[in-house]
């Protein structure tokens, strides 16, 4: 609200380009429609265009088809440069690590970081893994039975619920059973590094990282660029089988760090300003986003 108010401010000031540099887009996971409910990053996007923003730099947003709910530039910037030189330099014989993806989601994310450090690719697949689309949202569909005196409305297969139009039977989808939770790729006696945009609710790296020591990994690194780890994430992370945490400073995260040392801070500061200087002074922006590919 706070940025909202200092744009249009801004705005009513008359002034020629309003850029706001957003390095954690808020709301950026829910970017599509789940059942019937509302794509709310769509809504903070044409908020933000209405207050009077001309261009976003931010870093990393969940979905890259996010841009297309802008009427106006965005520059995602990507800190995987920044976690790949941590992986080369802070962790001892990186070699014989393979990059984990936590669920099958999350598998191209892995794969582009295994390309560029050559490394091995395992995905998590199973029961463990709760996908965003199988998250209730508390209401139904169709709606509950009301007793009215009009037409009987159509039979449904299951209960024989009653809808708007007589004499028509719809087939029930059938629910989804995942199978026992799995591990593609071998991980025995290796260093195991799962990679993600964003780390909250670790529950799902826990999981993850119990699994990973079942199989055989004999460390485990969780490497992010959004670190939120709210609630008890760092009591969780502190009591589990994760050696190290590793998130960039996109959000501020001291109080979490003084409860947890196992995580640690990469510094990405040094492209974000690069950017805001390149927008500044009108010059292409094509040198931050070298070597960035469509999938990256």
């Amino acid at each position: 609200m706070e940025l909202l108010i200092m744009a249009y401010a801004l705005k009513t000031s008359c002034a020629k380009n309003i850029i706001g540099v957003i390095p954690y887009f808020p709301y950026s996971k829910q970017c599509k429609m789940r059942k019937r409910g509302s794509i709310v990053c769509k809504l903070l996007a044409s908020m933000l265009a209405k207050a009077g923003l001309t261009h976003i730099i931010t870093m990393d947003l969940h979905q890259k088809e996010i841009q297309g709910f802008f009427s106006f530039p965005v520059d995602n910037l990507r800190a995987s440069p920044f976690l790949i030189q941590y992986i080369q330099e802070e962790i001892p014989d990186y070699r014989n690590a393979i990059i984990v993806a936590k669920s099958p989601a999350a598998a191209k994310r892995a794969q582009s970081y295994a390309e560029r450090l050559r490394l091995g690719l395992a995905v998590i697949h199973g029961e463990a893994q709760c996908a965003e689309s199988d998250m209730a949202d508390g209401r139904h569909s169709p709606p509950c039975v009301r007793n009215t005196t009009g037409h009987t409305g159509l039979e449904l297969p299951s209960g024989k619920q009653q809808a708007p139009f007589p004499g028509i039977e719809l087939p029930i989808m059938m629910a989804k059973e995942k199978p026992p939770i799995t591990v593609v790729g071998d991980v025995g006696g290796r260093i195991a590094i799962i990679v993600d945009d964003i780390i909250d609710d670790v529950g799902d790296f826990v999981a993850a990282a119990e699994i990973l020591k079942e199989r055989g990994a004999y460390k485990i690194y969780i490497m992010a660029t959004h670190g939120l780890l709210s609630a008890d994430a760092p009591r969780l992370i502190e009591e589990s089988a994760i050696d190290v945490v590793v998130v960039t400073n996109t959000v501020p995260h001291e109080v979490q760090k003084l409860q947890c040392p196992k995580i640690k801070t990469v510094d990405v500061s040094m492209i974000l300003a690069e950017a805001i200087r390149r927008i500044h002074n009108g010059e292409s922006m094509a040198y931050l986003f070298r070597n960035i590919t469509v999938d990256d």
